[in-house]
């Protein structure tokens, strides 16, 4: 029932910045949590950060302090702010969200295609 479309990554040198977005669509049902997470070449996926409904934000210790992420209810749509980016930072960026159906309450969650985000000079 729900759908997340991702834009915004590319090529950034060193110490550049990039904003990447993800939409969900999807009218009924309730969305709890959206959130990005990224997987570099031969490592396991890993937590860049998750926004909840009330606009809670919980960052990977590797990105506080340059990442930011923001939403938009109303567009129900969540921002990755990367600034300083660096080389380590390299990989496939995925959405997430997290979601109840109205007409039950049942929790589920789903994943975007991911958008490679490359930092090199």
């Amino acid at each position: 029932q729900v759908q997340l479309v991702e834009s915004g990554g590319g090529l950034v040198q060193p110490g550049g910045s990039l904003r990447l977005s993800c939409a969900a669509s999807g009218s009924i049902v309730n969305i709890m949590s959206m959130g990005w997470y990224r997987q570099a070449p031969g490592k396991e996926r890993g937590l860049v950060g998750t926004i909840t409904s009330r606009g809670t934000t919980n960052y990977a210790d590797s990105v506080k302090g340059r990442f930011t992420i923001s939403r938009d209810a109303a567009k129900n749509t969540v921002y990755l702010q990367m600034n300083s980016l660096e080389p380590e930072d390299t990989a496939v960026y995925c959405c997430n969200a997290g979601y109840t159906l109205r007409s039950s309450g049942r929790y589920l969650e789903v994943w975007g295609q991911g958008t490679q985000v490359t930092v090199s000079s």
